[in-house]
């Protein structure tokens, strides 16, 4: 809730520069489809990218979204399809409004990953740091705060290198650039940091030694690259 009020308000702040110039109203009612475009799309993909066996013995447990279950790259399809169908319903280039998105997404990052911190879920694997953290439900060894880790790449990091980026007229003349920044700057730090967070337990380590969410990045990587490098300057 925090992400996603806090990102409406940036979004409406940045949409009235010259580079964005989306109304305001238009703003107000995006942020309803992309809500629902991050709760069904992340929930959707967290039953199919992850414990589908799971859901298909036990399909009323899919609507039980209190009882945890979410997936970033199923939210993030969610919210491209929710971001696609709203700018053909307003007439509004795809690449206009996605690149005043990913501004304002590394807010929800980072307070989701705050959140997985408080709850103690999605540990870390098992260190000897000084910094390792005893989760309560994570047996008594320390363990690297993951968590933190993604908050402060996914979340921090991200937020700053976009919103720096979105201030030079260069990038603001390359319509998708931004969105392509955030794709692979998303997936560049998700690589990483899986190699301190513990992989899900019925999937352990996959093809290649990689966990489900390194393997769901890599796309997401190239897709990011594609997009810069194919961004063409606004007319």
């Amino acid at each position: 809730i925090a992400g996603l009020v806090l990102g409406w308000r940036l979004m409406r702040h940045l949409a009235v520069k010259p580079a964005y110039s989306i109304g305001l109203n238009k703003i107000d009612d995006f942020i309803v489809w992309a809500t629902l475009g991050v709760i069904l799309g992340g929930r959707i993909g967290y039953v199919l990218f992850y414990n589908l066996s799971y859901f298909a013995e036990n399909p009323g447990k899919v609507f039980m979204v209190w009882e945890g279950g979410m997936s970033f790259h199923g939210g993030l399809l969610g919210v491209f399809t929710a971001t696609l169908l709203f700018c053909r319903q307003h007439k509004i280039a795809f690449f206009k409004l996605s690149d005043l998105l990913v501004c304002a997404t590394p807010i929800g990052l980072f307070f989701g990953r705050i959140a997985n911190f408080i709850n103690a879920e999605l540990l870390g694997r098992i260190t000897d740091v000084p910094w390792g953290v005893v989760f309560p439900n994570g047996g008594p060894a320390p363990r690297h705060p993951s968590q933190l880790y993604e908050a402060a790449l996914e979340g921090l990091l991200l937020f700053l290198v976009i919103n720096i980026m979105a201030r030079n007229s260069a990038v603001q003349n390359r319509s998708g650039f931004l969105t392509g920044t955030f794709l692979s700057g998303y997936a560049a730090s998700r690589i990483f940091v899986e190699l301190f967070r513990q992989p899900d337990a019925h999937f352990g380590f996959l093809l290649l030694g990689l966990t489900m969410g390194q393997w769901l990045s890599l796309p997401m990587l190239a897709a990011g690259i594609y997009i810069m490098f194919r961004s063409q300057p606004t007319k």
